[in-house]
């Protein structure tokens, strides 16, 4: 898998650093290049300035949430248009996972996860 996603762009949004690095960390054998933020309105505005080929999207954040920044993606593109959405949630509710597709979301992964899990999602949509 080394290098297997050269030249694609990954956005990683969530609100816990930790986790940020750790999926960071995790992608970067695979050669993307990848930016993280930490709150909803960071990752509309990075999404607006330079569209990623991937959002990797956490359900709870401040500012604006998960829900609204999937919705703000989603709007305006037709399906299979990048950027792909994978939303990752603390929260085991199928109610949210039903809206989240409803909206258009591309895999949703509830925490905690196996970081292959993710890696394996991020592979298949991107190839």
């Amino acid at each position: 898998m080394a290098g297997e996603l050269e030249g694609k762009k990954i956005l990683v949004v969530d609100d816990d650093r930790d986790i940020r690095i750790a999926m960071e960390m995790a992608l970067k054998d695979l050669g993307p290049e990848v930016t993280s933020v930490g709150d909803g309105n960071q990752a509309v505005r990075e999404i607006e300035e330079n569209v990623p080929d991937l959002v990797v999207l956490d359900m709870m954040l401040p500012k604006r949430s998960g829900f609204l920044v999937l919705e703000r993606i989603k709007r305006d593109r037709t399906p299979g248009e990048k950027p792909f959405v994978i939303m990752v949630t603390g929260n085991l509710g199928n109610r949210h996972k039903i809206y989240a597709e409803r909206l258009g979301v591309d895999r949703y992964i509830t925490k905690p996860f196996r970081m292959n899990k993710l890696l394996e999602a991020i592979v298949e949509l991107l190839s």
